[in-house]
This record gives C-alpha cells, structure tokens and sequence, in this order.
C-alpha cells in the first residue's frame, strides 16, 4: 500500500487504491500511529467505487485528509 502519505502531529494517512473483481477500484487509506508498527486499524475503504484508478485514488486522498483533520 501507499500510492500517497499525509502525516499530521503524530498520524499517518496511506491512501491507495486496490482493483476490485469486476474491473473497477476503490481507494483505501490507512491510518497509522507513528512509532508504532502495527497499523491502529484495517484500512478504510471510500464510499464509492470508481472506474479508473486516478479516479479512485483521488477519493482515498480526499478520505485521508478527512480523517486526518478529525485526529
């Protein structure tokens, strides 16, 4: 995973994309505590599933700095 990486204070945001089996994508963020090895959680899926993996990736990014400001 991580296509782009946002850090706020002590977070860290991965967005990426993965391919779904009907040939479409979705983005997914990772969330991750600095100086902690294990992420805090699974990754988060965006609502909506997308075409092309620019489209997808996009969504990620704008999901990472959503939950990233709510930190």
């Amino acid at each position: 995973m991580a296509a782009v990486t946002y850090i706020k204070e002590h977070w860290k945001a991965e967005a990426d994309i993965q391919r779904l089996p009907d040939g479409k994508y979705q983005g997914v963020v990772l969330i991750t505590k600095m100086g902690e090895a294990a992420p805090d959680s699974r990754p988060r899926p965006v609502d909506t599933v997308s075409d092309t993996p620019e489209e997808a990736l996009e969504e990620a990014k704008a999901l990472a700095h959503r939950i990233l400001a709510e930190l």
